[in-house]
């Protein structure tokens, strides 16, 4: 079953601006059990932060934390994004081709409204419809499987 995205969204808590240390960003991800913050300015998208950019770009790069800024290592402009109108399957067609597991939504203008991970997507189908499926599988998979 097709879903909007906002019905299965998360709200966008993490939000830092590009100047932000990765230290502080890491420490935002640590104390909302989240993977990424969105980087933001103005409440415009600049890019995305997740955990591997931070271990790819600045640890494996030897660069210091406390002074790298998160927009010299976040996934930069353009960002795939949704609006909270859009749907599930494009959701899923998006993360698919751009071999991601979460999207910023934003509202027409650029607001930023929220992310929807895969897990959003996966607690959002259901595994009735097709247990074939790989995402009504993580769905219904027993934790730590």
């Amino acid at each position: 079953m097709t879903h909007r995205i906002r019905d299965v969204m998360s709200p966008a808590t993490a939000t830092v601006e590009p100047m932000t240390t990765v230290t502080h960003a890491a420490e935002l991800m640590r104390e909302g059990n989240v993977g990424d913050v969105l980087v933001a300015y103005d409440r415009d998208l600049f890019g995305v932060l997740t955990d591997r950019d931070i271990v790819l770009r600045a640890v494996a790069d030897g660069r210091d934390p406390d002074d790298t800024r998160v927009g010299s290592v976040c996934t930069p402009p353009p960002v795939v994004t949704l609006t909270p109108e859009d749907t599930t399957d494009r959701a899923a067609e998006l993360m698919r081709r751009y071999a991601v597991r979460r999207l910023p939504v934003v509202e027409h203008g650029g607001d930023l409204v929220g992310i929807v991970s895969l897990g959003d997507l996966a607690a959002a189908e259901d595994p009735r419809e097709d247990p074939r499926s790989a995402l009504g599988g993580i769905s219904t998979a027993a934790p730590g499987h």
